[in-house]
């Protein structure tokens, strides 16, 4: 995206209109007055969401107001980190208003943009309820939990003119940042091929019926997903409840990983409004590695383990590189020590991903990982998942969102939504 992104920002700076909130630090006086922050709620108060609030508690111009679940103990929980979190910043911001029915939440006036950090399944709904409701939303990833809802949920960013920020962080991390610079640039050559190492596809979930605890309302966490038994794997398992692994709630590991690693390659390979455009998954029923996605351009992508733990494999005429949270090496001797300033190819980057979000608000530009970027990338999981499951070779048209000539395919881009939980825009 040399000058295209640039072009991109200048024309949604017009397309959204004016941002109305101006904190007093804006105009030069040093002082933000509370009344001037950015106020913030909440929606779903599990581990993820705790580490975001714990994040926008230490900005100057942020302060969080208002939180929501449909479980009480995990509402207790991040109470708790929220009054830890004040205590250790000093903020003088110490009220916290929660609720159970996230509606009640976006009632509010005084609450400017919400953070959705739901189970995947409720992340379209919310979001879109948020964006509605007049508020920007800053998502989880992966963005949707099917390529239709996150259609939709960029479709209801554009018509209430709301910023929306996908939480794939990795954006605004240096090691993929650096990875992507150099290979925009060239410094590995034509990129032939990619590996890609994330968890496993989707199952359907099969776990046996357990008695519903008082402290969680199932009915509302069930939401627009088929109606089904409680069982703790979905709600307490570890540190990250293992909602995740299943098809009814949310991508398997593929999509929760992948949202992260697939969305690098998105960037790398300058395909962030695009895709693939053929998959074909391996033929072996329980096969849980193996796909392999055809671009446009010629680059396979493969999902394939490495050996080197969830990461990104870069094949290019000059080389290797390898990067994930943990490294990012070659086997191009200097590579990637390499001064990026004053690059032909420009790459927009981020320190802080939340911070990202709240100044794209103010400034009323796009942030790093926008609606249209986080939608795209979930679609890859989604496409990887759908492939998967119907273990065919499917062609993919990335312009208009559907596949070509399948209609079974096509039908799996959506799903059906229980009363009275469902889709719009």
């Amino acid at each position: 995206m040399k000058n295209s992104r640039r072009s991109f920002i200048k024309k949604s700076a017009i397309t959204f209109g004016a941002f109305t909130i101006v904190p007093r630090h804006v105009l030069g006086n040093g002082f933000i007055a509370p009344s001037d922050k950015f106020s913030l709620g909440v929606i779903g108060s599990g581990t993820q969401s705790r580490g975001l609030a714990s994040g926008f508690i230490k900005m100057a111009e942020t302060q969080l107001i208002a939180a929501c679940d449909v479980n009480s103990k995990k509402m207790a929980e991040f109470n708790a980190n929220f009054f830890k979190s004040v205590t250790e910043t000093d903020n003088n911001i110490s009220q916290l208003k929660t609720y159970i029915d996230y509606h009640e939440l976006l009632k509010r006036d005084d609450i400017d943009g919400v953070i959705v950090s739901t189970p995947d399944h409720w992340h379209a709904i919310a979001s879109i309820d948020s964006m509605r409701a007049g508020k920007h939303v800053y998502c989880e990833k992966p963005l949707s939990h099917t390529i239709e809802e996150g259609r939709a949920m960029v479709n209801a960013s554009r018509k209430y003119k709301k910023i929306l920020q996908t939480g794939s962080m990795q954006r605004s991390s240096y090691n993929f940042r650096q990875a992507v610079g150099l290979i925009r640039n060239g410094y590995l050559g034509k990129i032939e091929k990619v590996l890609v190492n994330v968890g496993n596809p989707y199952s359907k979930c099969n776990l046996p019926y357990q008695p519903t605890p008082k402290n969680i309302d199932w009915e509302r966490w069930i939401g627009p997903a088929p109606m089904r038994a409680y069982h703790s794997t979905l709600v307490d398992a570890d540190f990250f409840p293992r909602w995740r692994w299943y098809k009814e709630f949310g991508g398997g590991v593929l999509a929760d990983w992948g949202a992260h690693m697939f969305d690098i390659v998105q960037w790398a390979l300058d395909m962030d409004d695009s895709g693939p455009v053929k998959l074909l998954a391996p033929r072996e029923p329980n096969a849980v590695k193996g796909l392999i996605m055809n671009y446009s351009n010629g680059i396979e992508v493969v999902h394939e383990d490495f050996h080197r733990g969830f990461g990104v494999r870069f094949i290019g005429s000059k080389g290797t590189l390898d990067v994930s949270r943990g490294y990012l090496d070659s086997n191009v001797k200097g590579l990637v020590k390499t001064s990026l300033k004053g690059s032909k190819t420009d790459v927009y980057f981020s320190d802080d991903h939340l911070k990202d979000w709240i100044d794209s608000v103010k400034n009323n530009t796009l942030p790093i990982c926008d609606a249209e970027i986080g939608h795209r990338s979930a679609s890859v999981c989604h496409l990887g998942n759908i492939a998967y499951e119907l273990r065919e070779e499917l062609n993919w048209d990335p312009k208009e969102e559907v596949f070509i000539e399948n209609n079974k395919a096509n039908f799996m881009k959506s799903k059906f939504y229980r009363n009275p939980y469902l889709l719009t825009e």
